[in-house]
């Protein structure tokens, strides 16, 4: 007896176009049509944002921390490009705390968080062993976020 083979399940709108899907939720949500939208994709996607804007600020602290300690621990090869990436981490970072306010009293779990990794790419670009730098972070949140920081 031959095998039938099952008929695809054709894709909801959420996995065949994203951009569309979203857009059309938005319309939806807009004409208060809520019987009519994906609750569980809508929920993902939202938690989705919030997940997005904590791996950012890991992500930028972590490329601060870096040059802060490069810059520190390296004083003879600090360059006008550590300098600027140092106050594009902290312009972004601020930026991202204008939109989520509620990430900023994060910062200092967040520098914890981080800081192994920060050492130890700054010790591969400086070829400095990771026993030079501290074990925990040496500045505080205020001082990294501040424009006016740079370790001497």
């Amino acid at each position: 007896m031959p095998v039938k083979s099952a008929k695809p399940v054709p894709a909801t709108p959420y996995e065949q176009d994203l951009a569309l899907w979203a857009v059309e939720t938005a319309r939806l949500l807009r004409e208060r049509r809520f019987e009519e939208i994906d609750i569980e994709n809508l929920a993902e996607e939202v938690e989705a944002l919030a997940r997005s804007d904590k791996r950012e600020l890991l992500s930028r602290l972590t490329v601060l921390l870096q040059h802060l300690l490069k810059w520190k621990w390296q004083p003879e090869n600090r360059s006008s490009s550590w300098g600027l990436t140092i106050r594009t981490q902290r312009d972004e970072l601020g930026h991202l705390f204008q939109q989520s306010p509620s990430l900023r009293p994060a910062v200092p779990k967040a520098i914890a968080e981080v800081y192994v990794s920060a050492v130890a790419r700054a010790g591969i670009e400086t070829g400095l062993p990771a026993e030079v730098f501290p074990e925990e972070c040496p500045w505080s949140a205020e001082q990294i976020l501040s424009v006016a920081f740079f370790p001497d």
